[in-house]
């Protein structure tokens, strides 16, 4: 995706032409008969030269293509990856692009099997990006972690895929886990909303409302993003909650004399300076 992971390409139609046939003893000499006549034939043939010349090479059609889903026409996309492979055959790229779009167009499990073509592919990264994101929007946040990984392993510097796994152990509970991937998206890429936002999202949960604020601030986020972030930080609040009952639950040995409770470690370890990236964000 990133993806997060297009074209217009729709040749106008040619207009409707009407040709008027002269019936019984009609003697005029301009009178070709039924069908089409020599003026006519002729606009039909200067219309045609005018229209929108079709890619003529199988890397200008996929270009054609992602340019379509750029602008959200993913349903155009996925009939002209039809007729893309049906003249040019399958690849790594159309299975990418019809992976996109089928997950763009509801179809989750179609997507899911498109993707797992990728994974023994030169794009097995976006595969498994793609994989993480079906697994996220069904609310498993383990499984959606899982994936990611794999894509961040295979792409180590795509910011993208890095703030996806930040996004989706947030959203799993896992608020210190976020913490590394969604450092190196925004080091990686400070400009982009999405990660900045994840940055947002991460500094509330773990509790620097303050730093929060002076991003948010200097960012210039709107209020209704402001408004969305807070209410993915309630929900990655809810999780964490829950994560931390399932492992007070276990049996673990009680800590003898002296020696302090592990919530108090963890939370002491949590303390640290701002990250430099923060830190420019908030200048």
């Amino acid at each position: 995706m990133a993806y997060r992971l297009p074209f217009e390409f729709i040749p106008r139609c040619a207009s409707t032409l009407v040709v008027c046939c002269l019936l019984g003893a009609c003697a005029s000499k301009d009178v070709t008969g039924y069908g089409v006549g020599p003026q006519a034939e002729r606009a039909v043939m200067a219309q045609q030269a005018n229209r929108d010349p079709a890619p003529d090479t199988p890397g200008m059609y996929l270009g054609l293509i992602d340019q379509m889903q750029s602008q959200g026409l993913y349903f155009a996309s996925l009939a002209h990856i039809d007729a893309y492979e049906k003249q040019y055959g399958a690849n790594p790229d159309t299975h990418l692009l019809r992976a996109d779009a089928l997950r763009m167009t509801d179809q989750p499990a179609a997507a899911a099997d498109a993707y797992s073509l990728l994974l023994k592919t030169p794009l097995a990264a976006r595969g498994y990006r793609g994989l993480g994101l079906i697994a996220g929007a069904s609310g498993d946040f383990a499984h959606a972690a899982q994936e990611l990984e794999q894509a961040v392993q295979l792409a180590p510097t795509d910011p993208v895929a890095l703030s996806d796994l930040g996004y989706a152990r947030l959203r799993d509970g896992d608020v210190n886990g976020a913490r590394v991937p969604l450092m190196k998206a925004a080091e990686l890429d400070q400009n982009n909303p999405k990660i900045v936002s994840n940055v947002v999202l991460y500094l509330l949960a773990s509790g620097d409302q303050a730093q929060a604020l002076a991003v948010m601030n200097q960012q210039k986020l709107a209020p209704e993003v402001r408004t969305a972030i807070r209410g993915e930080a309630a929900k990655v609040a809810a999780a964490a909650h829950a994560q931390t009952r399932g492992s007070q639950g276990q049996a673990q040995p009680r800590p003898g004399p002296g020696a302090a409770a592990a919530g108090t470690v963890a939370s002491v370890q949590g303390i640290e300076p701002a990250p430099r990236v923060l830190q420019r964000f908030a200048q």
